[in-house]
């Protein structure tokens, strides 16, 4: 086979349509070995060629008999000296970390390891089995696809709703969706799927991820896997699990999804897990960047370099102060943007990230992003927290990014269910949290509302266990957060007692309600439109089964549920006043003798402050002036909308509220009522309204009601 010297860039695999180029960087290793695989699955490669030529530390070769199609992967050799952080071992077989395929999941063995465990475990020595039968191999890719007139639907900050689900968790038992594509990407691509979020209303798909990952050992010898997917290790590679084959269909079948969204105006965003891989701890597998160069790609402890700093709660936390683990993050960003056409991004531990910089310095990583012609242009949305005991960093991220909003998790949970003094926290949370993201300079879309996500109950069991049950997963109920505020409603799981459900229902309403007419950029938990559960398990990462699947037998009140949701987000997009950008000030709007927002009680006056510090009050009324709304289009003309009054009531008694004066012409007319069933849409003929226990209403005032 003909070897020619090739070109350190880019890194990883490069079909040029003559040939491949192949680069790898590592600044410790003493020589680099491609070797080439007839078979997926085989222990013994076909070619070994030592690269020969290395660059800036990139090593690198060009072979101009290669095809797309060739299985790959690498041999590294250099010092395993764990005292000083190196764990080289040339009998390792290894994934490319620019692979853009890798053909199938590993198959566990104690030849993955790079040592011998003696005793105690961190007395290691060094040991040179073969893994290549145990690996899975790269793939030589073909980038070439047809993309047609694909364009990226760029919906606004402020319109966008986001739906959270996992590709094989929502396809897998869909019935509409053809057999052989259950589970896949061309699942999610198929028209049940797209017109049920067309139906809903949602503008953005969020993806748990699908770089391609590693199940733990751990978790396999138990009959489970990782199935939410956060233990990336090829972060340019789509997960083969969710694809129809393993040589390469992943990365056109990806495509095809994403063209296929695009051309029903949905948004694709992934959530990217940059903040550890898959190789674990110290003791952990030999898979990739640990026998590639440990020292560069990983954080040590500086005075053990045989430890691992880990931020992240697996074992391991990526080294992005080394400029080629930064580029490498990076890269994959660009590469899944520009290749990939996906349209943002989600930031799993996002502060792992920004981590190892002095008090004051700006983050190396926020400055790259932030001057990117291409990561800058995108949807980028941090989950404000890691495992370290300083990792709440909710409200610390720069203009240009928006966070998964915590807070307003965990005070919506705590109003519905009851717990006194959540009024003031609340009127904040409805606003769009200022006192979270205006001191940073950004605005309203800064906060990503949710009330559940993958991490933690869905929206059912959130009103149907007092607590976590988590037996399934293998560790005696003792993972999974204990601060789910959530309540059982009269027992604890599924009930016979018909009261007990229907007021259930009426929680997931408000929920709900809460959500979508709140400032800020609402995010569905997908399966919670049809009420889903998962038991009470609240950490279902291993469960690839029921429990996590959806369940597409939605029965009358899955019908019920689904429908209330497309109506709220149709609420919510035709109402500008419920999307703007800028927060409300509180004061009145130019023309007008009425605030901006206005705090209502039940006589229809503003609000006291006897009643913000009433730990005992349990309602709030939202008045959002029509005219308050600050939606422009490209030319500067603005969006005028209708006032509308939100009326959340916690307590276990109703209220009569009055309906507040305005100078504005116009009639009163219920638009949304949790506590009894639709349609509503009726106007209102008196001066008061009932606001009963345990239930939102939202009324619309408007001049055409006059007519």
């Amino acid at each position: 086979m003909r070897v020619w010297p090739g070109s350190p860039h880019p890194l990883g695999a490069t079909w040029d349509g003559e040939g491949v180029n192949f680069a790898l960087f590592s600044e410790n290793a003493t020589g680099v070995q491609l070797c080439l695989f007839d078979d997926a699955t085989s222990g013994e490669p076909t070619a070994t060629i030592s690269l020969p030529e290395r660059t800036d530390n990139v090593w690198h070769a060009y072979l101009p008999d290669v095809r797309p199609g060739t299985l790959y992967g690498y041999r590294v050799d250099g010092p395993y000296e764990p005292e000083k952080g190196h764990r080289f071992n040339g009998a390792k077989l290894l994934i490319d970390p620019y692979a853009k395929a890798v053909s199938g999941p590993i198959r566990w063995s104690d030849e993955l390891f790079g040592y011998t465990i003696g005793d105690p475990a961190e007395d290691l020595s060094f040991d040179a089995r073969d893994s290549a039968g145990a690996m899975p191999k790269c793939l030589v890719v073909d980038q070439a696809f047809t993309w047609e007139d694909d364009r990226a639907p760029n919906t606004p900050w402020n319109q966008t709703v986001i739906y959270e689900t996992h590709v094989r968790g929502m396809t897998l038992r869909h019935p509409g969706v053809p057999e052989h594509l259950r589970g896949t990407y061309l699942g999610v691509a198929s028209d049940p799927v797209i017109d049920h979020l067309l139906d809903l209303g949602v503008t953005a798909v969020e993806l748990m991820p699908v770089h391609h990952f590693v199940a733990d050992r751990h978790l396999v010898e138990q009959g489970l896997t990782n199935y939410w997917g956060y233990n990336s290790i090829a972060f340019l590679s789509p997960h083969v699990g969710y694809a129809t084959g393993g040589l390469g269909q992943q990365v056109s079948e990806f495509k095809s999804m994403v063209r296929t969204l695009h051309r029903a105006g949905l948004e694709v965003i992934l959530d990217v897990v940059y903040n550890h891989t898959g190789e674990g701890n110290q003791l952990g597998p030999t898979l990739s960047l640990r026998g590639i160069d440990n020292s560069a790609y990983y954080r040590l402890m500086t005075d053990q370099p045989r430890y691992h700093l880990d931020y992240t709660g697996t074992g391991n936390s990526l080294n992005i102060l080394h400029p080629r683990a930064m580029g490498l993050v990076t890269d994959s960003l660009r590469y899944w943007v520009t290749d990939m056409h996906v349209d943002g991004f989600r930031f799993d531990l996002a502060p792992v990230l920004v981590r190892g910089y002095e008090a004051g310095q700006p983050s190396a990583f926020f400055e790259i992003i932030g001057q990117d012609p291409v990561l800058s242009k995108v949807k980028l949305i941090a989950e404000p927290w890691d495992a370290s005991p300083d990792g709440y960093q909710l409200g610390q991220f720069p203009t240009g990014w928006s966070e998964w909003n915590g807070a307003f998790r965990d005070c919506v949970r705590r109003f519905w269910r009851g717990d006194p003094g959540q009024v003031p926290e609340l009127a904040s949370r409805l606003t769009g949290s200022s006192d979270i993201y205006a001191p940073s300079g950004r605005r309203t879309y800064a906060s990503i509302n949710f009330v559940t996500c993958h991490d933690g109950f869905t929206m059912n069991d959130l009103v149907s266990y007092d607590h976590k049950h988590n037996e399934a997963n293998g560790e005696d109920n003792r993972d999974g957060s204990d601060a789910n505020f959530s309540r059982n409603w009269g027992a604890e799981g599924r009930s016979e007692s018909a009261r007990i459900e229907r007021t259930r229902d009426r929680m997931k309403r408000n929920f709900f309600t809460t959500l979508f007419f709140a400032q800020g950029v609402p995010m569905l938990l997908g399966g919670d439109e049809i009420g889903r559960t998962q038991q009470g398990n609240n950490n279902a990462y291993c469960q690839d089964n029921e429990s996590s699947w959806f369940d597409w037998d939605l029965g009358e009140s899955g019908l019920d549920l689904c429908r209330f949701v497309r109506d709220l987000i149709g609420v919510f997009q035709d109402n500008p006043v419920l999307r703007r950008r800028a927060f409300f000030t509180g004061t009145e709007v130019a023309g007008t003798q009425t605030k901006d927002v206005t705090w209502i009680r039940p006589n229809g006056q503003e609000m006291t402050e006897g009643e913000w510090s009433d730990p005992n009050n349990q309602s709030i009324g939202m008045l959002l002036l029509g005219s308050a709304a600050d939606e422009v289009d490209i030319r500067g003309r603005s969006a005028t909308g209708d006032t509308l009054l939100l009326l959340l009531n916690a307590g276990a008694r109703s209220h009569s509220y009055t309906l507040p004066r305005l100078e504005q012409p116009g009639r009163w007319e219920e638009l949304l009522n949790t506590a009894r069933p639709g349609p509503w849409s009726r106007l209102v003929r008196n001066d008061a309204v009932n606001l009963a226990a345990h239930s939102s209403l939202l009324l619309r005032h408007s001049e055409r009601l006059l007519a």
